[in-house]
């Protein structure tokens, strides 16, 4: 049981509480002015082992830095090394620099939602909720391991995230942009046409391209298994698994068939399908540096600047105009769920939407027509 007792200072009598941790460990708690509030705080405590919600207060005064150490070693086990590097990143550029030397127990909402705020007038929505999220599951740490009662930086105001509106090519200008990949220079152009011919059909992520096996490709069913992916991280490239963590099949159209051979021939099923320069993975920039290959692609063919993952939309395009259904798209793209679809691509099923309307109409129509012939049999 904790004990109370009183000790003199300049400022008068105060007193100060005794107890021991759930691990028998005593400590001290001084600077209560009143004996009734040394009291009411020393039950408290006594409570909170009871119930399991102990918190040690000195273990409070470790400091946010050294806090992020053991959560990012967490996030390398658990995150793809894409994750991870940005998460690093995030903590280093924008979590440390403000919040490294401050103790856990001196955070406080009001000066986190400053910080988010500030944030929020120089960077991205989504740089800033990045930076939140790597200062809040810090300290989702510290209260999992009992630094504090509750993680005081909750319900702290973030900005919105905008969606950028997808672009999407026509069939022509899909092709136009193929052959303006496949002119920029030799060997490497033509799998540069190649590959986005096929992530504006097939709709797989640019590593899941870029990370293929010749033994993944089937030419007599037309299939490609994606089960791994290879991202550029700076000047490194790091296989893992796709997005979701889950391998998948999909299907291509005709129309590869003759590159996709063409790029197979004398190869082993181990060999990557696409190659570099140097015989490794196929990289979005030059392997000189000197400018963006897919940039100049899109000048040349006449069609709106976007990034390569951004072709990825146009093969979502293609596949609902061709009356494929919400789960067939899902499956090809890789999404988690039918619902995630529907969300990333509400504008390609407007005219379902309209069908729907046409065909209630239809039927409604039948039965307004009915009701209204009966009304004037009935008058007369």
């Amino acid at each position: 049981m904790a004990s109370i007792s009183s000790y003199q200072t300049s400022g008068g009598t105060k007193y100060m509480v005794q107890y021991r941790t759930p691990e028998g460990r005593k400590t001290v708690k001084r600077g209560f002015k009143r004996k009734i509030d040394a009291r009411r705080w020393a039950v408290e405590k006594e409570s909170s082992k009871i119930h399991g919600e102990f918190v040690d207060e000195s273990s409070g005064s470790v400091t946010i830095r050294e806090r992020s150490v053991p959560w990012l070693a967490k996030k390398r086990m658990s995150v793809k090394p894409s994750t991870y590097r940005i998460l690093e990143t995030s903590l280093r550029v924008h979590v440390l620099p403000k919040w490294g030397p401050v103790q856990v127990r001196n955070i406080v909402r009001g000066s986190v939602q400053e910080w988010v705020t500030r944030l929020a007038g120089e960077r991205s929505a989504t740089i800033v909720i990045r930076a939140y999220g790597v200062l809040a599951g810090i300290l989702d740490d510290a209260v999992a391991d009992r630094l504090l009662a509750r993680n005081p930086v909750r319900g702290v105001e973030l900005p919105r995230k905008s969606r950028r509106k997808h672009v999407y090519l026509t069939e022509d200008q899909l092709f136009a942009l193929a052959r303006a990949c496949r002119n920029t220079g030799g060997a490497m152009g033509e799998q540069r046409g190649l590959i986005v011919l096929m992530l504006g059909t097939c709709g797989m992520r640019w590593g899941e391209a870029v990370g293929l096996r010749v033994g993944d490709v089937d030419t007599g069913r037309h299939r490609i298994l994606i089960e791994r992916t290879a991202t550029e991280l700076g000047s490194e490239i790091v296989e893992g698994t796709p997005k979701n963590g889950k391998s998948r099949t999909i299907v291509y159209p005709d129309a590869l068939d003759a590159g996709l051979k063409k790029l197979m021939e004398g190869k082993k099923d181990d060999d990557l399908l696409f190659t570099g320069a140097d015989g490794s993975y196929l990289r979005r920039t030059n392997p000189n540096g000197r400018g963006k290959w897919f940039y100049r692609a899109c000048e040349t063919a006449g069609v709106p600047h976007m990034t390569i993952h951004d072709i990825r939309h146009t093969a979502a395009s293609l596949m609902v105009r061709s009356g494929a259904n919400v789960k067939a798209v899902q499956r090809q793209l890789g999404h988690s769920s039918a619902a995630m679809t529907l969300d990333v691509y509400a504008d390609l099923f407007d005219d379902d939407l309209n069908g729907m309307r046409d065909a209630m109409n239809g039927i409604l129509l039948q039965n307004v027509l009915k009701m209204y012939s009966q009304d004037v049999t009935t008058a007369s």
